[in-house]
């Protein structure tokens, strides 16, 4: 049965729970609320969640580990000699994995039965053409073990798809029967739910937490292996990025310091780019305009942060990149050759910071109490004078901070660089060269069929733990400088 059908069937248990469980409640009471420990409402809540929460856990769990265990048992079918040469067997289970797909998508179109794609007495071209006839893209390397370990592949799914429905609606039906049950005037309904709400709640922010640990073991994991392969000196302080794919003997070069000095320089002018004008709009929407020009305002350019990258990339590369071409280029000054350059990149991510520099700024400005500029106007300050000598020095902190979030958010950008700075890495003070950063390095080096077990697929591990670092220590650097100086106003 589909996953979303058993998700709507144990919906529909649970709605026919809570009412149940209501009415349950109420018949035990003669109808009398006041007799029942709880509101009627928590009854029935208690019968959908036993009902949803537990199927819905060994749902989860089941798709997590099926498809874990399956591929370790069609792997494990597999004699070593059917791995052909040049092959390996992560890539011949990639092709299992599409076979069978091309078998169920052939058996729900009709181009064959279901009999013969359980069945190897079919022909191997025979399946072949017709799984072609379908659309199915099939590869060389497809022979008939692959063919049979994708029936294997298919009858274990379809055996696993079998239990899993049966499990979870068992859980469902008996989670429902078990609070049904209970559902009685005496029983404390209330105090289930709310301590099953607050378990689920800390099962939420567990989830995120874990998937941070996860993420970081993942990145330490590959990182160790990298290094084990490749000399951490020549990584760190390495000038040259020079990877090689070729297979034929030629050693690598994964030189750190020109993928850190491009994305350093690019965040630079990023940064020298947002943090004025960000700065000066946050300071005029909050001390100088009217509410309604600020109404009209701030949301304009709160419209900046939710414009994707990829458009940002391609204004880059279309419409600034030739205007500064035009400008620096041949037909100006003759310091630009190409429209991908740090400047390129650089000024389109400054416009993309500008709203996160301007609506921090705003909020942190705007928590300065309203006491300390009536003090400071009373004395005779003017208006300048007092967003100058109070208001600023007294934000300062939390502006500080704000610049500081925005240069990680720079740092870890990638689809402007791919498409305005082009893919060059090198050490250059020139800001009209192409220059590449790390963030379009980690994207390059795991794009393609290169050996996830070789030095330059691992690199790109070790490059986003060392970028991870960096915005880590950036980020703490921002909210220690919040909490050590900022101000605390009563």
């Amino acid at each position: 049965m589909p996953v979303h059908w058993i998700v709507l069937i144990v919906l529909a248990l649970a709605v026919i729970g809570y009412v149940m469980g209501r009415q349950k409640a109420l018949a035990s009471a003669g109808g009398n609320i006041r007799d029942l420990h709880s509101l009627p409402s928590y009854y029935g809540s208690s019968v959908a969640i036993f009902t949803m929460v537990f199927s819905f856990l060994v749902l989860i769990v089941w798709l997590i580990a099926q498809p874990i265990v399956i591929e370790n048992q069609v792997a494990g079918s597999i004699p070593p000699e059917a791995v052909r040469e040049g092959s390996t067997l992560g890539l011949m289970m990639s092709d299992v994995r599409r076979v069978a797909d091309g078998l169920d998508q052939a058996v729900s179109q009709g181009a064959m039965t279901s009999e013969d794609a359980a069945s190897i007495r079919s022909e191997f071209t025979d399946v072949r053409d017709r799984l072609g006839a379908i659309g199915v893209a099939l590869g060389s390397d497809v022979g008939p073990a692959v063919l049979r370990a994708a029936q294997h592949y298919r009858a274990l799914n379809a055996t696993g798809n079998l239990f899993m429905t049966i499990v979870v609606l068992g859980v469902a039906l008996a989670g429902f029967g078990f609070a049904l049950m209970r559902s009685h005037k005496d029983f404390r309904a209330r105090n289930v739910v709310e301590t099953t709400i607050r378990y689920i709640l800390i099962g939420a922010a567990s989830i995120a937490i874990l998937t941070t640990i996860g993420i970081v073991l993942s990145l330490i994991f590959n990182t160790a292996e990298f290094f084990r392969l490749y000399a951490w000196t020549d990584f760190f302080f390495g000038t040259t990025w020079a990877p090689s794919f070729s297979g034929r003997g030629g050693s690598s070069e994964l030189g750190f310091v020109p993928l850190l000095w491009g994305t350093l320089y690019i965040s630079l002018i990023a940064l020298a780019v947002s943090v004025p004008i960000g700065l000066f709009a946050a300071i005029y929407l909050s001390e100088y305009a009217s509410p309604r020009m600020r109404s009209f305002a701030k949301p304009l350019i709160e419209v900046l942060a939710g414009i994707p990258t990829i458009v940002y990339g391609l204004f880059a590369l279309l419409t600034v990149g030739p205007l500064l071409l035009s400008v620096f280029g041949d037909g100006g000054l003759g310091w630009m050759k190409a429209g991908t350059a740090v400047m390129t990149a650089g000024l389109v991510m400054g416009i993309m910071l500008i709203p996160f520099v301007s609506s921090l700024s705003d909020d942190i400005i705007n928590a300065v109490p309203q006491a300390m500029r009536d003090g400071s106007l009373g004395l005779g300050a003017t208006h300048s004078e007092t967003v100058r000598q109070v208001v600023l020095p007294a934000a300062l902190p939390g502006i500080v901070g704000a610049i500081l979030l925005a240069a990680s958010r720079a740092i870890g950008e990638t689809m402007i660089v791919v498409l305005g700075a082009g893919a060059a890495a090198k050490l250059s003070l020139n800001p009209f060269e192409a220059m590449t950063t790390v963030t379009a390095k980690i994207v390059s080096q795991l794009t393609g069929d290169s050996d996830f077990a070789s030095p330059e697929a691992l690199v790109a591990f070790a490059l986003g733990m060392t970028l991870f670092i960096i915005t880590l220590g950036l980020n703490i650097l921002a909210l220690y400088i919040v909490r050590k100086y900022r101000e605390q106003y009563e």
